[in-house]
């Protein structure tokens, strides 16, 4: 399939006519298609997408107008069937894409061939940077104002498999990916009905063995299995690029994570699982470690008392004030509840599970940043922030981080007793600490750690031993405190110091607001995956907060804005009470 860009057609007049025989009085609201061609007119180009497609072959449906079809269907959560059938019969679809009445649209199979390649390419961000860019011109989106951001699980569309299961079911796989390929070599290469006999069904859905020695020595023999068939695929004699399949390179480091090969001499070979350090001989972080050979982006996650296994969602929108309505006058405070902006989606980023809510504070900044929308404050839960991230992003975009810190990890502190780290007074000028007792340190070293600029400063051991607080203070021989950087503690301190205001917990308030947001995007399926891979979740994520601009949008632009100050049914009693 090739791309040949062509720019938007007008709308068919028999279908505009029956378009504005409907909604053109405005008492009936018009569908979000329409208001979107209205207001938005041609906002999307073809050449946006050059990069998934190429330039020879039969031309396809226009890039542009399926994303547009896309984006319908996440809004309205229909599936490939359902889209293509509102393409064929809907009238207001037919009116966005500019589509004759008689148009017979296409089958529902373009969707996904459409998805599959725009993923491939990267492209998943076009769609909402060129709406971004188109409501920049209007004023609707800017640089310098208010933004939030929050973050949400989203469950892969695989099962969940233990370490046995995942050891059966990658070999399961791999042979299934091979018989597809290559059936010719698999009947000459293994004995077939045995391996039907193992793995001609599903590994979870047998009746596993229920004592743990027979689940170890199962474990071993799918282990067992997997190296044979991988053997078997890098032999000189057997076709190259069998290797090359994904599945075979999946069983691969499956096989490689969680078991060891040892060849003893005469080719014994002796194969066991891995087991955690220090009693085993230690597993990847779970950050590396495939948890499923069906998607090998998939990782588990945990957040508070919630653990899952798939990817996480970070979505950024604008909370900016509404603004003054501009009709003051003599008796009048020129507050009269003017319409304000709607909220609107700016960042989406897609991770697997496994990625924490901080490292991803500076890459959300650096996209904001590029779309030339970087915001004056953003409003983070504490998840997001730490004082080393507050002055860095205020020295690179100017942008400053609104939110709680996470309370002090030292074990004093946890304990609630004790002297904790804030308890020691830190002379930056003099390079020493000073104790609750009134002793200083004896070393003041500057070091790196984690890759981050440090200070570790170390009491004398003359004076902890000794010392009639020492078991509130260590249970060593004496004390040793890491202190941050001098800029870096003295945001912190001022963070923490306003934190307890007044002013600042009404002005975080804000962030609360998103919390609206992530439910209209569960509300659309965003916390369970509709497609495996990585490439293709943060495709539909992108495409989600598009739908959820636009949604917005359509509200904002026909007088139904969403309510931003919901009040309570007891909070109007009081008002109506107290009036």
């Amino acid at each position: 399939m090739s791309m040949q860009p062509v720019p938007w057609p007008d709308p068919d007049p028999v279908v505009a006519a029956a378009i504005g025989a409907m909604y053109g009085s405005r008492k009936t609201e018009p569908p979000l298609a329409v208001t979107v061609r209205d207001r938005l007119g041609e906002w999307l180009r073809d050449e946006e997408f050059a990069g998934a497609f190429g330039v020879r072959g039969r031309p396809g449906w226009p890039p542009s107008r399926l994303a547009l079809v896309t984006v319908l269907q996440r809004a309205e959560n229909l599936t490939d069937r359902m889209a293509a059938e509102a393409v064929r019969t809907r009238l207001d679809w037919k009116y966005l894409l500019g589509l004759p009445l008689e148009d017979p649209g296409f089958d529902h199979s373009v969707l996904p061939e459409f998805r599959a390649k725009v993923a491939d390419a990267e492209l998943e961000q076009v769609l909402l940077d060129a709406l971004l860019e188109r409501l920049a011109s209007d004023g609707l989106v800017k640089a310098g104002g208010k933004q939030r951001t929050d973050s949400t699980h989203v469950v892969a569309a695989v099962a969940e498999l233990n370490q046995l299961e995942l050891a059966g079911e990658s070999a399961r796989a791999a042979v299934e990916a091979l018989t597809a390929a290559h059936p010719g070599w698999v009947a000459a290469a293994l004995h077939v009905s045995e391996w039907t006999r193992k793995y001609g069904t599903p590994v979870p859905g047998w009746h596993l063995p229920a004592s743990k020695k027979k689940q170890d020595e199962l474990a071993v023999t799918y282990a067992k299995d997997g190296h044979a068939l991988l053997r078997a695929v890098y032999d000189k004699a057997s076709p190259s690029w069998l290797a090359e399949l994904p599945a075979v390179e999946t069983l691969r480091k499956v096989l490689v994570q969680n078991y060891t090969l040892v060849i003893h001499a005469g080719g014994r070979e002796v194969v066991k699982r891995r087991e955690k350090q220090p009693e085993g001989d230690g597993i990847p972080p779970g950050r590396y470690r495939i948890a499923s050979p069906y998607d090998a982006d998939a990782r588990w996650g945990a957040k508070r008392d919630e653990s899952w296994l798939g990817y996480k969602l970070h979505v950024t929108e604008t909370c900016d004030d509404a603004p003054p309505c501009g009709c003051a006058g003599p008796g009048h405070d020129g507050d009269c509840g003017a319409a304000a902006f709607p909220n609107l989606v700016t960042c989406v980023a897609t991770t697997s599970a496994a990625v924490t809510d901080t490292e991803m504070t500076g890459v959300i900044d650096d996209a904001l940043a590029a779309k030339g929308l970087a915001p004056g404050r953003h409003y983070l839960d504490s998840g997001y922030l730490s004082a080393g991230r507050l002055v860095a992003e205020a020295a690179r975009h100017g942008i400053a981080l609104i939110g709680p810190l996470q309370a002090d990890t030292s074990a004093q502190a946890r304990a609630g007793q004790g002297y904790a780290r804030a308890d020691f007074a830190a002379d930056y000028d003099a390079q020493q600490v000073t104790c609750p007792q009134g002793k200083t340190s004896s070393s003041w070293s500057p070091c790196s750690q984690y890759g981050r600029d440090a200070i570790v400063a170390i009491f004398a051991r003359s004076d902890c031993e000794p010392c009639p607080a020492r078991e509130l203070c260590t249970k060593g021989k004496k004390r040793t405190i890491t202190l941050q950087p001098r800029a870096v503690a003295e945001a912190q301190a001022a963070l923490r110091a306003a934190g307890n205001t007044k002013s600042f917990q009404a002005d975080y308030a804000r962030r609360a607001g998103i919390e609206g947001t992530m439910h209209q995007a569960a509300s659309r399926g965003a916390r369970r995956a509709r497609y495996r891979g990585l490439k293709k979740t943060r495709l539909d994520h992108a495409f989600m907060a598009v739908a959820l601009n636009l949604l917005r949008l359509n509200a904002y632009w026909n007088g139904n804005p969403l309510d931003r100050t919901r009040t309570s049914h007891l909070a109007r009693l009081e008002l109506s009470l107290a009036s």
